[in-house]
């Protein structure tokens, strides 16, 4: 699978842009402020159906404009396809397949499965359990789509158990009945949910390891763990025994939205303890491993986005991590950087073809 032609129209500083790719590896430069990662982030668009980024939607319009348009051309299994996501103020947002829009933009997700590597990732590492819960999440949800459909009934069965609880506050009541049927539901979906979370870890762990190996060169005890209230207890029991602090605070204090991941490095918090060197070889392990993962699950090879490589790697494993395309386990690969002569530097060395977009 790749990406031929892109297609932009009012997307972020681009009034109107129009690319034509490389099959396997292309190459954007120039100074900052430019739009190469802008680029990138309206392929990742296509894919996700929303911004890397900023998921705030208006604000991926470009000033004074009151739409944007995104239009790309793939080659998928020897077929043509074309994706449009357009959005226009006070609208809906639209996402087209071959000129016919998806009633759900969870239908697209995992058609075009893709990685991007990007200098913002760090906040995997610096931010609360939500971002590494999304993370997580969107690697699962790219080869299995009954886990995202079953994750979309979760959080809609939660909101409504939160509002419950606020009604019951505001009002003064309570009905534990009505409640039970909210617990039930949360049980059945979280349970659920929590079982693929688990088998995940369990396969993610081991591709994570041998990636930190291959980019760090060096042999530390590092380790990503799973962090959940459901490894010892059955969740219908945790929202039994909670209900009077859920009652106090208007929320579900227990559930698998309170699921983390604990990155650790010789048995520490790798964000107290990890210099900055291992938290960027842990990064960039955590979206390769993230990249073989999903290739190996949904049997077809993502698009992999370098954004701002350089700021986390020396030229060196960036040469690393390119030439990999040569034994053929990566597929179409886009890079951006400052420097065209450094960037050059570490493609023309490898046996594939290549781009250099100067924006």
């Amino acid at each position: 699978m790749f990406l031929k032609h892109l297609s932009l129209v009012n997307y972020k500083n681009f009034s109107s842009k129009s690319l034509e790719f490389d099959p396997v590896i292309n190459c954007l430069v120039g100074d900052n402020g430019v739009g190469k990662t802008n680029i990138l982030d309206a392929i990742y668009h296509l894919s996700f159906g929303k911004s890397y980024f900023n998921p705030v939607s208006t604000q991926n319009i470009k000033h004074e404009t009151d739409f944007f348009v995104i239009e790309g051309e793939f080659e998928k299994d020897g077929r043509v396809e074309k994706i449009i996501c357009s959005f226009k103020r006070g609208m809906k947002k639209v996402i087209k397949r071959n000129g016919k829009a998806y009633e759900k933009f969870s239908e697209h997700i995992g058609f075009l499965p893709l990685v991007i590597i990007s200098p913002s990732d760090r906040d995997l590492i610096t931010e609360g359990s939500d971002t590494r819960r999304k993370f997580m999440d969107g690697v699962i949800s790219q080869s299995d789509k009954e886990y995202l459909k079953t994750l979309i009934k979760y959080n809609k069965v939660l909101v409504q158990r939160n509002s419950l609880l606020k009604y019951f506050a505001a009002n003064n009541t309570f009905d534990s009945n009505t409640l039970a049927i909210y617990n039930e539901q949360l049980h059945s979906l979280g349970t659920e949910i929590h079982q693929k979370r688990v088998e995940f870890i369990t396969s993610f762990i081991p591709i994570f390891k041998e990636q930190y190996a291959h980019i760090s060169e060096k042999e530390e005890e590092i380790m990503l763990s799973y962090e959940s209230q459901l490894l010892n207890n059955k969740l219908l029991r945790l929202l039994e025994t909670a209900i009077d602090k859920d009652k106090a605070i208007q929320y579900t204090s227990v559930g698998i939205h309170k699921d983390d991941l604990n990155f650790t490095i010789a048995n520490h918090p790798i964000k107290k303890f990890g210099s900055q060197g291992q938290q960027k070889s842990f990064l960039i392990a955590l979206k390769l491993a993230q990249f073989h993962f999903i290739k190996e699950q949904a049997k077809t090879t993502p698009i992999l986005l370098l954004d701002d490589i350089f700021d986390k790697l020396d030229e060196k494993r960036v040469s690393q991590i390119v030439a990999l395309v040569d034994n053929d386990n990566f597929g179409q690969i886009f890079i951006s950087d400052t420097h065209a002569e450094r960037t050059e530097n570490v493609v023309k060395n490898i046996r594939q073809s290549y781009k250099i977009f100067n924006l």
